[in-house]
């Protein structure tokens, strides 16, 4: 699965969370990954994580779950020696994917027109909150500001997730827009210019509902019933009944155990979901306090009706599904620090973490080398201040 991606260079001008995930998976995938930072200022992901040594060393777990199978190189793009540098190795470079503000870049003469000119096949991703164009194309943006500004916080009740999922959908969708643009130039032998807009990935993340805010239905409609969480003796219970069918399912596994609810064996349509009285809810909810959490899942998944207890954080992640799929593997430099991998496998394989998330610099000898540098030319850059 490794050589998926194996001839492909990308420069990763990126920081914090989306960015630098969307050229991890490229770096899972087997493309060579060149983490360009800014020697005083580097990812800032470096600083955090519930471990302060790490945070102290530039380690932070915030950046390690998204560092591997990367180089680092630590240039500084303000300077006129280091923009040039830059320059040199896009006109190897297949695939560059940054994350500043909109137009940050092309300010200091790094832009997509000026590097397109040095290399036509050159593909330049650029990820924001916003987009490249329209009235907030430069306004700066984190997933936070995304989940106020799309509604997503509305949708959740008022409360912001904890986790930065937006964040982690726009590196998807970079990933996937950075390898349909290399197909497209395999076709036409040219690069482009990517704009993926933070705002509307989320969006994409609530297209039903986003659809639905602009066509208001006639009638309010409640949460359907099993879509709901359901308390049980000894937890909370999530039940996956969204086809009318399995509420018929349902029906008998409840009759079976005693409990009958004929208004469930008459669902046959969506207008018979939605008509559920709140008298057959409030049933479901008191037969499901009957067992335990677990207990249910059993009755349900033998009923062929999806279910599971509502995990925590520290019990989903040491689920026994994950580990026979390899989807965390312990980092090369320290085995008590698990990282993710691809959330697929290719021909039967997932990906594999071989090379650690370097430290800051870490390969900025061997990758100058590799641009024809002489030790001398490296040194004055060191010396300079110019690369670390």
């Amino acid at each position: 699965m490794t050589t998926a991606l194996n001839t492909i260079k990308v420069l990763d001008l990126t920081h914090v969370l989306a960015g630098p995930f969307c050229t991890y998976q490229l770096g899972l995938l087997g493309a060579d990954v060149i983490k360009i930072e800014d020697p005083s200022n580097p990812d800032c992901a470096r600083g955090r994580g519930p471990d302060d040594d790490l945070n102290a060393a530039g380690l932070g777990l915030n950046y390690q779950v998204q560092g591997g199978n990367k180089r680092s190189l630590a240039i500084n793009l303000r300077s006129a020696e280091g923009a040039d540098l830059l320059k040199s190795l896009a006109k190897t470079a297949d695939v560059i994917v940054e994350n500043y503000t909109t137009g940050a870049l092309a300010e200091l003469g790094l832009g997509y027109d000026v590097l397109a000119a040095i290399n036509p096949r050159l593909i330049y991703c650029s990820i924001t909150g916003y987009g490249d164009s329209g009235p907030q194309a430069e306004h700066g943006a984190y997933d936070n500001v995304i989940q106020a500004t799309s509604g997503t916080i509305s949708q959740c009740g008022g409360v912001k997730p904890g986790v930065s999922f937006v964040d982690y959908a726009t590196g998807y969708a970079a990933a996937f827009a950075v390898t349909a643009a290399l197909n497209q130039r395999a076709q036409t032998g040219r690069g482009t210019h990517i704009s993926v807009s933070m705002l509307e990935i989320a969006m994409q993340m609530m297209a039903p509902e986003a659809a639905a805010a602009q066509r208001p239905a006639s009638v309010a409609r409640g949460k359907e019933p099993g879509i709901a969480s359901y308390d049980t003796q000894d937890g909370q219970l999530m039940l996956g009944a969204f086809h009318p069918a399995q509420y018929r399912k349902l029906a008998t596994l409840l009759d079976g155990l005693g409990h009958s609810l004929p208004a469930l064996t008459q669902v046959h349509t969506w207008p018979d979901v939605w008509a559920l009285s709140d008298t057959t809810k409030s049933a479901l909810r008191d037969i499901f306090l009957t067992a335990d959490a677990n207990t249910w899942v059993t009755r349900l998944r033998a009923a062929d009706l999806p279910a599971e207890r509502v995990k925590t954080l520290a019990e989903a992640v040491a689920l026994p599904q994950l580990a026979a799929r390899g989807y965390f593997q312990p980092s090369p430099s320290d085995t008590d620090i698990p990282l993710p991998t691809t959330a697929f496998h290719m021909g039967g394989k997932g990906a594999t973490v071989h090379q650690a998330p370097p430290t800051l610099g870490q390969h900025s000898d061997a990758v100058l080398s590799e641009m024809g540098l002489s030790a001398q030319q490296i040194r004055q850059l060191y010396d300079a201040g110019i690369v670390t």
